[in-house]
């Protein structure tokens, strides 16, 4: 199991053929090492940043990633494109769920704060819980403790706003919360944060606890996701052949996740609930923002994402950013075209046009024309559905990698830029779920030629269903001082 690790997804004889390669061409052994590590990393472990409004969470989430990317606003109702980011400390990478920069008053703040820190929590591995150290615990702050205790995740607690060493004192006030030591952190300063996130790194896993499709008759994970509205509920009762009780409410504000075992097509599906989640509560303004953090939840728990689209109205952009999430959380997609048998000629005429511009970022999609209402197309889900894992899990061998592209670069050279022109040298894939390629390459190579070498891999090894991360290994002049990485 450590040599899958160490190798990516090559095996000993293929890694020291590899290996061997690099080292003819003047690579790095080291660096040739990084970038199989980096690119052969399997889902990363989730961290989720909990707590009341304002006292930080955005801030320390921008500070974690190293970017100012999160929403910092303490408008309400602040639309928001993405709740998941990427982050390296000490050398391991893991994904942040951020669930800062709103305000609910629709619900009152108690149960806007616990319903926020619900769907975070549903899908982290470890959870860093924010309080504001100069405000001292408050009941809300009383109240996620009960949720986090109920959840049993690991839990780094954060007493932000400490900003020199007469805030120290408040930090330990917060030994009260019964969590363990309070980290006295300041997310705008910095101060702090490294000594918080070595705790984070000791109680996030290695790599996370779902292990897709590994347990013997383990049932595959699939995410039915799309806007409100789209139909979820309804696929899903229809997919069961039944009413389902979807959503399991309890007392209070607490929900417990449901998971559907569904049969379909002789084999057992576990479909994450992502449908009729709080259908008694109205959310006003906050309503993309916990759309988007049910979904990316969900999403992180699945290995398909069947995306739904209502094909009777315009795709909107609240589809095309769904769609992102589940790209760039890289799982293998469906897309699901709902409400089919509502369409007249004129509307599938126009939808037509719309799928060719609005959808090319997925054209290697399986897609399916379905009613959830009638059950039309229901039994062409499942094909669709494997085929689209079978895609995530393909892999291609090296020797047999470098064949085609040796090919391929010969017959389309690189554009030669500023009189150099750039050359594949070799590549090899590093992973699968999804397919994770590293090439190695004479100069830097562009975008454009980049999407271009995607598209002949999709052509040649199919691919189909699951996107595929690139990334490009620029051989170092000697004596240069940089690298060039992706």
């Amino acid at each position: 199991m450590n040599d899958q690790h160490d190798h990516g997804a090559l095996g000993d004889a293929e890694y020291a053929e590899f290996m061997e390669l690099a080292a003819e061409e003047g690579f790095d052994v080291e660096d040739v090492e990084g970038a199989l590590q980096e690119a052969g990393h399997g889902p990363l472990p989730v961290l989720a940043v909990v707590g009341r409004p304002n006292v930080g969470k955005s801030t320390l989430v921008n500070r974690i990633i190293g970017r100012r990317e999160a929403v910092v606003e303490d408008k309400p109702g602040v639309t928001r494109d993405r709740v998941t980011y990427e982050a390296e400390w000490a050398g391991r990478r893991f994904k942040v769920v951020d669930t800062g920069g709103w305000e609910q008053d629709v619900l009152g703040i108690d149960a806007a704060v616990a319903a926020q820190a619900e769907y975070a929590i549903e899908s982290a591995d470890a959870v860093v819980f924010v309080v504001d150290a100069k405000v001292g615990a408050t009941d809300t702050d009383e109240a996620v403790v009960r949720l986090l205790r109920r959840a049993g995740k690991p839990v780094v607690l954060c007493a932000n706003k400490v900003d020199g060493l007469s805030g120290e004192s408040d930090a330990a006030s917060l030994w009260s919360l019964g969590l363990g030591l309070p980290h006295p952190v300041s997310s705008l300063h910095g101060r702090g944060t490294g000594d918080m996130l070595d705790a984070v790194l000791e109680a996030l896993p290695e790599a996370p606890a779902q292990t897709f499709g590994a347990a013997i008759g383990g049932p595959r994970r699939i995410a039915l996701i799309g806007r409100p509205n789209v139909g979820k509920s309804s696929l899903l009762n229809k997919v069961a052949k039944e009413d389902r009780v979807v959503v399991n409410e309890l007392a209070g504000t607490t929900r417990d996740p449901v998971d559907e075992l569904i049969q379909l097509g002789g084999v057992t599906w576990k479909f994450v609930d992502t449908a009729g989640i709080r259908k008694k509560v109205h959310l006003q303004q906050g309503a993309d923002y916990y759309a988007s953090l049910r979904t990316a939840a969900a999403v992180e728990k699945a290995e398909v994402a069947v995306i739904l689209i209502d094909s009777t109205e315009t795709i909107s952009v609240q589809d095309q950013r769904i769609i992102t999430m589940a790209v760039e959380a890289g799982r293998a997609v469906v897309i699901a075209y709902n409400k089919w048998d509502e369409l007249d000629e004129e509307r599938r005429y126009y939808l037509e046009r719309e799928i060719e511009t609005e959808m090319q970022q997925v054209a290697w999609a399986p897609r399916v024309n379905v009613s959830a209402l009638t059950g039309r197309h229901m039994e062409k889900l499942v094909p669709a559905i494997e085929t689209a894992l079978a895609g995530w899990e393909t892999r291609v061998p090296t020797g047999r990698l470098n064949a085609f592209l040796g090919e391929v670069v010969a017959a389309h050279p690189h554009p030669i830029r500023g009189g150099k022109q750039p050359r594949i040298l070799f590549g090899t894939q590093a992973g699968s779920k999804p397919p994770r390629f590293v090439l190695f390459a004479s100069g830097f190579l562009e975008h454009g030629y980049r999407r271009f070498i995607e598209r002949r891999l999709r052509e040649e090894f199919g691919f189909e269903g699951t996107p595929i991360h690139l990334s490009v290994r620029v051989r170092e002049k000697r004596g240069a001082q940089y690298k060039k990485k992706k």
